[in-house]
């Protein structure tokens, strides 16, 4: 396949994932609004701008209408949802041969959706109607990519492209939420603390399959291992990693000699972290530094793949 059609593939993905993470935190955080104070509230918009890194200028106030406006629809931000939408399509219409009819009128359809939208239109409407749109329109692109795409390199490339940036972003999440957490022995959680978990859990589509793996019993320690340790839930870290090994494995072998090499080797080690990490140590070292490790890795991954794939060097493309 060539590099620029491996590229475009991959950060159409990257890009349409991002999106669809946003949205669901935006539309999260408006929800919380609604039923926590205003200090309480403002917290939760800080560990989502800070999940996101997303750093404001001085002069945008706390507040949900001018943040759902800056991280929607602020054309200065590179990562607000419609840039992000819009970077995807872009992606998707310089590979448009590559991909199937009903991938490009689906993104299509997405783009143009969020580009007639506006933050006075959905404010005075109902945002949560808006916020829905983009996760369904982000999930029936990722279904219909599965389902009319062939299963073979370009499919890799997009598998690859969404769940380093699945992997990335459960990683951030996690460390924001758990900033400053000790360790405790009270059992379960209550008050504030059992919003900030349920929050956190939602923020990754998880609190059902969480209850139904632990029942609703809310612990700390349960979450961290549930979305950063469970081999099946398909947005915890560890999944992720074993899907960006599996992708990585197909792409090399249809390359013939030119493998994956440094790229499957960074993929492997992040996969055996996880294989052979236990919650309770992880807690009692330090969570901080083991998410910043998982971020870190995600992103050697991620310039292994440019460097192997995107970026290679005439020479060696023939000398392989």
């Amino acid at each position: 396949m060539l590099s620029r059609v491996a590229d475009n593939l991959y950060w159409m993905s990257r890009y349409l994932e991002r999106a669809e993470h946003t949205a669901r935190l935006i539309d999260l955080n408006l929800y919380l609004a609604l039923e926590l104070s205003s200090e309480l509230a403002s917290a939760h918009w800080q560990r989502l701008l800070a999940s996101l890194r997303v750093a404001l200028p001085p002069d945008v106030p706390m507040l949900p209408f001018q943040l759902t406006h800056r991280l929607t629809f602020e054309p200065s931000n590179a990562d607000s949802l419609v840039s992000c939408v819009a970077i995807a399509r872009e992606n998707a219409r310089q590979v448009r041969e590559q991909i199937s009819s009903e991938m490009w009128e689906q993104i299509n359809q997405l783009y143009l959706r969020v580009k007639r939208a506006a933050i006075d239109q959905i404010w005075n409407a109902q945002p949560h109607e808006f916020f829905r749109a983009v996760k369904e329109g982000a999930h029936l692109f990722q279904g219909m990519t599965d389902s009319t795409l062939s299963h073979a390199e370009g499919w890799r490339f997009i598998q690859l492209g969404r769940f380093i940036e699945r992997a990335r972003a459960t990683a951030m999440l996690l460390d924001v939420h758990f900033s400053g957490y000790r360790h405790s022995d009270d059992a379960g959680a209550g008050g504030q603390e059992f919003l900030r978990w349920v929050s956190l859990l939602k923020s990754c589509s998880a609190f059902e399959a969480y209850c139904q793996f632990y029942t609703a019993d809310l612990r700390p320690e349960r979450s961290i291992e549930f979305l950063l340790l469970n081999a099946e839930f398909p947005r915890s870290v560890r999944f992720a990693a074993d899907v960006i090994v599996d992708a990585l494995e197909a792409i090399a072998q249809s390359n013939g000699a030119r493998k994956a090499g440094r790229a499957q080797r960074l993929a492997g080690r992040l996969r055996a972290t996880l294989d052979y990490s236990q919650v309770d140590e992880i807690v009692a070292d330090n969570l901080h530094n083991y998410l910043e490790s998982i971020e870190r890795q995600c992103a050697l991954i991620h310039m292994a793949v440019h460097q192997t794939y995107f970026a290679y060097s005439v020479e060696s493309a023939l000398a392989s």
